[in-house]
């Protein structure tokens, strides 16, 4: 028996920094970039010993990093025998996953069924993340090459990721060091951990996860989707050593949505793993009321999600959320002001967001004259295509839509300097402000928690094509990034043994 599940990477629009807090929301896009875990047994047969064994074998492949690890997993407390630890998210995702679906089966026959595959050595795991997680930018300049989504598309799937070399005396030793590898800031270590822990659980019958297409809103998925959400939060937080929003495994799991975050509380008896049993601590875990909020949302029809790489180097998001919650602290009554302002400011965004896509609903034909029209003008003309009563209303909605992310903008830029820190530094406001002013484009801003990373645009109709080009002549190298609103998903098959899709970019770096 073979299991494969997914899950996306992210992109939060708005919720930045107030995300942290409750009842703030972010609006957070599931995109085509997945992390696949890839199931199999080790064995065939059950061996005639295996009643006696207290321990059971675990190997973890990464052959983009060509990595593998080799562990033994306590059959008594679900707990994994680490010499060294080589990935603490799939460690953990591993440890919680397993003492979840002992805690959660209860029936004799499956628990039964649990034990055999955990005697058979179920836990032979390999891990892919599309290339879409991984920036390769400079090998691309190294090369000469254009920064075109071109040069991306031409390059095939889940290329191994190349490491440094150690550096002695000026002299390159050639050992393997670990890997170099910049990120685009996608989430790459929640949707991970999301989809090892969404394949084990199903593997080991405690889960029955969504197939490609298949509804979530059943009552029996939801449930096992919020089972994957609870261990997979968990393990993330415990990985990363701090109880984050969770709104990048909380996409991972769902997909597209409005987020509020769940209370930090709930994960206390997580914080104490090494003073007490695991499996009291998913016991915990499990009943727990989960208070987190997720519903759902998406961007109107006819709208592109588009990602760019600047390439002015990379932010370090602790350090800068750091910053803004000692300026926090520092300055109350300012902060206080300024983050409500940019609350009221994410607020309006959404709104208008959700009426354009109330109005695609109730008047498709005006909707998609309009929307189509504008994407060959600048904004200032957009007026200009309304004709009708509901053109006008969609277009007044689409103006709104461009304002709400303005302020969003001169928000974020007014806490950054106020906390000493570039969440929308100089040079990415050139960018943006450059790509607000192309034809058809509707939003564009720094996401999550800004800085040097990334930055992204909303465009209408076909217009990512020319903000594409203009990205490319600017510098910016453009992802292949889309949105695609589904969460954590069961595959057919191993990624690699079929045709990937176009959405998911690639590159071989030699």
């Amino acid at each position: 028996m073979e299991v494969v599940a997914s899950a996306p990477g992210k992109v939060l629009i708005a919720g930045g920094y107030l995300v942290l807090e409750r009842p703030n929301a972010g609006l957070v896009l599931s995109t085509t970039a997945r992390f696949y875990a890839v199931i199999r047994p080790l064995r065939a047969d059950l061996p005639a010993d295996c009643w006696a064994w207290a321990w059971t074998d675990v190997k973890v492949s990464s052959p983009q990093l060509s990595r593998e690890a080799t562990y033994k997993l306590s059959l008594k407390k679900s707990t994994l025998q680490l010499t060294e630890s080589a990935n603490p998210f799939v460690e953990q995702a591993i440890q919680f996953s397993v003492a979840a679906a002992e805690a959660t089966l209860t029936d004799k026959e499956r628990k039964d069924a649990l034990h055999k595959l955990l005697l058979q050595g179920c836990l032979s795991i390999t891990i892919l993340g599309c290339n879409d997680f991984y920036s390769y930018r400079k090998q691309i300049e190294a090369r000469g090459l254009p920064l075109t989504p071109e040069v991306l598309l031409s390059l095939p799937p889940f290329s191994s990721i190349t490491f440094n070399s150690e550096v002695a005396n000026g002299t390159t030793t050639g050992e393997k060091c670990k890997p170099e590898v910049a990120k685009t800031g996608l989430g790459s270590s929640a949707a991970m951990t999301t989809s090892v822990v969404a394949a084990l659980l199903h593997y080991l019958g405690a889960v029955n996860l969504p197939c490609p297409g298949q509804s979530s809103s059943d009552s029996a998925i939801g449930r096992d989707l919020d089972l994957v959400h609870a261990i997979a939060q968990s393990a993330h937080c415990i990985a990363q050593g701090k109880i984050g929003s969770g709104f990048d495994v909380s996409a991972a799991v769902y997909g597209s949505q409005r987020y509020i975050r769940f209370s930090p509380e709930i994960l206390s008896s997580a914080q104490v793993t090494s003073v007490i049993c695991l499996a009291d601590v998913v016991s915990d875990i499990v009943t727990r009321r989960w208070d987190h909020e997720q519903t759902q949302f998406s961007l109107p029809p006819l709208m592109t999600l588009l990602l760019g790489e600047p390439g002015t180097g990379g932010s370090s998001t602790p350090s800068m959320v750091g910053s803004v919650k000692r300026w926090q602290k520092s300055d109350p009554e300012k902060s206080k002001d300024t983050w409500s302002k940019l609350g009221a400011a994410n607020l309006a965004l959404e709104n208008q967001l959700r009426i354009l896509k109330r109005l695609s609903e109730d008047h498709w034909e005006a909707y998609e004259s309009v929307v189509q029209s504008c994407s060959h003008l600048a904004y200032g003309k957009w007026t200009e295509v309304a004709t009708s009563q509901h053109q006008e209303l969609i277009v007044r909605s689409l103006l709104a839509t461009r304002d709400a992310c303005l302020e969003i903008r001169l928000r974020m830029r007014e806490m950054g300097v106020a906390a000493g820190v570039p969440i929308e530094p100089d040079s990415q406001t050139q960018l943006l402000d450059a790509t607000m002013n192309l034809e058809g484009v509707l939003l564009a801003g720094v996401p999550g928690a800004g800085g040097f990373d990334a930055v992204f645009s909303v465009t209408l109709g076909e217009a990512n094509n020319a903000v594409a080009t203009a990205w490319s002549s600017a510098g910016v190298l453009p992802l292949l990034v889309r949105e695609d609103c589904r969460g954590v998903s069961l595959e057919d098959a191993d990624p690699r043994t079929r045709e990937v899709s176009a959405a998911v970019s690639s590159i071989q770096i030699s």
